[in-house]
């Protein structure tokens, strides 16, 4: 069977991925975003369905004043004697936590605190015994361990098991057993262009390690005009059949070198071997597309997959691929069979706390609308939002005026400078869209293209941080509160040719 990488596109950084019987779970950073660390489910490793979030209570997580790109960092997801356990670390807020479920797709326990520094941590068992590593974020400790009690946090004395093999700034830990040797999979090269994927070997889960010697394991860092770049933090996984897996985080460049990129980092898959102990991907680099025999590779793929497609009438409430930024008021959203209403608070797009609710853009080329209904005294402005922080959006609004009448305005924010770029009179109900392609965003009212802009300002590469382009919808008073919500009827996302 062919499949094509990223099999997670989109927002998608830091996978962490186990497997119970034939089926598959795994789990990604969600950094300021709510609900935090997204849940997938595959019988195949390509073909992933999201089925919750293992943090979706206040009680859970707090992020409300989560820094951009703060929050919460890369999850490990694992089973053990019939538990699902993950562990992840809230930057902004507590640290290491432990979570735990019965299923994955249902709810997860409240946090389990670990006293510890750092980042990154995993869990791995071994004869009973719980091992946490994680890295220090000290470059003379790197990453260290210690015995852990999962279920009260107690940690054990902590010891130092790496320092890098190239880089002291090694991250992402991850421990395996294979034939009785102990194996250490960890990142290192900072998180974009110099990634790379690291392993070491052990006769104890405790070390000492000694490094592959064809390591890196993976890396793109030497091909700059590669379609993918900056692979990186791995974690393995077997199949039923006892075929190894792995996969990683990665990015898609455009415009050529050195290129940018705007939808964040994204899951990439690759099939694993073993020669003389080690572990081995084909030339050392993700593959764009593969043929290989996937596990339990008779899944029906007709139809859009739910990553990759939204149509929605928020009858339903709000669905999986819908997150908030930070902990929502959530007395502000209104879900029903007349639509999504918001009430705008105070908070523009540049401030915390705007009423807004989104997607991941998961395309290059997609086409974006949005049916949205506001009453003749309506005074704030509401719309669709392409969302990278809040110093970089694009912001397709209607904006109400004084004593009523309504104009709709594109306005472009990157970092300090705002620009208003176009101008529409619009009615009491309009339909706003975005058509979406590599280097190109086109914004449409009513079915009129009224303006393009580049998608490059909303890059990485320009904003900084770990995250990707949201498309959202959203309603601002601007400064005050709204007396009158607005209402979308509507929403449909979908990739085009």
């Amino acid at each position: 069977m062919r499949f094509e990488n990223p099999v997670l596109p989109g927002f998608h950084p830091d996978p962490s991925v186990c497997r119970v019987g034939e089926t598959f779970y795994l789990a990604t950073s969600s950094f300021e975003y709510f609900p935090g660390v997204p849940i997938y489910r595959s019988s195949n490793l390509v073909d992933w369905e999201p089925v919750g979030h293992a943090l979706d209570r206040d009680s859970q997580l707090d992020v409300r004043d989560a820094r951009i790109s703060g929050g919460v960092f890369a999850p490990t997801l694992r089973v053990h004697d019939g538990t699902f356990y993950l562990t992840t670390t809230n930057t902004s807020d507590g640290g290491h936590f432990v979570v735990t479920a019965e299923d994955p797709a249902g709810e997860w326990s409240d946090p389990v605190w670990v006293d510890a520094p750092g980042i990154d941590p995993d869990l791995f068992w071994d004869e009973g015994t719980c091992y946490f590593t994680y890295f220090s974020t000290d470059v003379d400790r790197g990453i260290e361990q210690a015995t852990l009690d999962p279920e009260t946090g107690e940690l054990g004395d902590p010891h130092t098991v790496w320092t890098g093999w190239e880089d002291p700034h090694a991250e992402a830990p991850h421990l395996y057993e294979r034939d009785g040797t102990y194996y250490l999979v960890v990142a290192e090269g900072g998180t974009h262009t110099g990634h790379m994927v690291v392993a070491a070997r052990a006769d104890d889960p405790t070390g000492p390690f000694e490094p592959c010697p064809s390591n890196p394991v993976v890396s793109h860092r030497e091909d700059f005009y590669y379609d993918i770049r900056a692979t990186g933090h791995a974690d393995l996984v077997t199949d039923a059949a006892g075929g190894w897996w792995l996969v990683c985080l990665g990015i898609r460049p455009q415009a050529g070198f050195p290129g940018w990129h705007h939808l964040g980092r994204e899951t990439f898959l690759a099939p694993v071997s073993w020669e003389d102990g080690w572990p081995v991907v084909a030339d050392g680099e993700i593959p764009q597309s593969a043929d290989v025999d996937l596990p339990g590779d008779d899944v029906d793929r007709d139809g859009p997959s739910p990553i990759e497609y939204t149509d929605t009438d928020f009858s339903e409430g709000r669905t999986h691929e819908w997150l908030w930024r930070h902990n929502p008021d959530r007395e502000r959203y209104e879900f029903g069979t007349d639509g999504l209403v918001l009430w705008g608070g105070p908070e523009g797009l540049d401030e915390q706390g705007t009423t807004f609710l989104g997607r991941r853009q998961t395309n290059m080329n997609c086409r974006v609308r949005t049916d949205l209904a506001v009453e003749s005294e309506f005074e704030g402005e509401a719309g669709l939002t392409l969302f990278m922080d809040e110093e970089h959006h694009y912001d397709l609004g209607v904006v109400g005026g004084d004593g009523g009448g309504s104009g709709a305005v594109v306005r472009l924010q990157i970092g300090d400078a705002s620009e208003v770029v176009a101008r529409e009179s619009v009615g009491e109900e309009v339909t706003l869209g975005v058509n979406t392609a590599s280097e190109r965003y086109e914004f449409v009212v009513d079915g009129e293209s009224v303006a393009t802009a580049r998608p490059k300002y909303l890059s990485t590469e320009v904003a900084g941080g770990f995250t990707g382009v949201f498309v959202g919808v959203y309603a601002t008073g601007n400064g005050e509160a709204c007396d009158s919500p607005a209402r979308f009827e509507r929403f449909v996302c979908e990739s085009v040719e």
